[in-house]
């Protein structure tokens, strides 16, 4: 990763986080203190804000500024914090660490992890109604609504407990089209999401460029995929030091993996051909297009 992009993605960063921090604040003024230290301890642990940087790098490509992205960024980083609070718990992927620290019902129990997530969930539909105008919010609400919900994420993630038999009377994925079916869901919505509602951010409800969306369309899709598949790659040859969570566990619960159904080379050949259509589909936008090429080029080459 070139050192230029290096040091403007930590700006970034920085930025996200000082956003959080505001947005939990307000948030979580009035709520119980047990209930504001457990949304802060999952929401503002460390990590790669990699939906908030899709927002972000997604309305700079559509002719917005940081600063515009910032809402709709914290939205989407408090939906994933949701997400992952509630994957970790015992009924789902049942972790004991996440981000390097120990997962939220490790740390809460059960009942406050829940609750937790639950308020960051309805949290970040707040960010969104009272960060943005009417309804540039409304359009931001709904794009937002249908990747996290029962057509996006949280869908994903039946089909993935189908696959591990936790979703009685249901046929669990056997090929590789099935997988990719998965992960378009329970990884791929929410990307989907974070760069439309960046284009939403700089362009507003009524001024939506349609090519523009059909580039970032197609560029979240293979970079979703591209994602998933380097992540499946770590758990098969990283560590738990690197990823800060548990590695090893997919194989050992006889999960279908990207790896586990095409080998270990096919795979990182799939990422390396994914990240290269992730470039092209950007290229009829140009150079304000150029952070997220790069941001997909370290999504292939990601360690942790």
């Amino acid at each position: 990763m070139p050192n230029e992009f290096s040091a403007r993605l930590l700006e970034r960063r920085r930025s996200i986080d000082e956003a959080l921090g505001i947005w939990l604040g307000r948030l979580s003024a009035n709520a119980p203190p047990a209930l504001a230290e457990a949304m802060g301890y999952s929401l503002l642990a460390p990590g790669k804000r990699l939906r908030p940087l899709l927002v972000m790098l997604a309305c700079e490509a559509a002719g917005g500024k940081k600063v515009q992205s910032l809402p709709a960024g914290c939205a989407i980083e408090m939906v994933h914090a949701y997400s992952l609070i509630h994957d970790d718990l015992p009924a789902m992927d049942d972790d004991d660490l996440r981000r390097g620290l120990p997962t939220s019902h490790k740390k809460f129990g059960e009942a406050m992890a829940i609750l937790a997530g639950d308020a960051l969930l309805t949290g970040a539909f707040q960010v969104l109604a009272e960060g943005y105008p009417p309804r540039t919010a409304a359009v931001s609400v709904l794009e937002l609504a249908r990747g996290a919900g029962s057509e996006g994420m949280v869908a994903g993630q039946v089909l993935d407990l189908a696959a591990e038999g936790k979703v009685p009377n249901t046929e669990p994925p056997r090929t590789v089209n099935d997988l990719e079916a998965i992960h378009s869901r329970k990884t791929g919505a929410l990307f989907l999401a974070s760069l439309r509602l960046g284009q939403i951010a700089a362009q507003g409800e009524e001024g939506i460029d349609p090519a523009i969306r059909k580039s970032l369309d197609r560029f979240g899709s293979a970079f979703g995929l591209a994602f998933q598949i380097a992540d499946d790659l770590l758990d098969v040859q990283g560590s738990s030091d690197r990823t800060g969570k548990r590695v090893g566990k997919d194989a050992a619960r006889g999960k279908m993996t990207f790896p586990g159904l095409n080998g270990i080379e096919e795979s990182r050949r799939r990422v390396r051909e994914l990240h290269a259509e992730a470039a092209a589909a950007l290229r009829d936008i140009g150079p304000a297009a150029h952070g997220l090429v790069e941001l997909a080029g370290l999504v292939a080459e990601r360690d942790r």
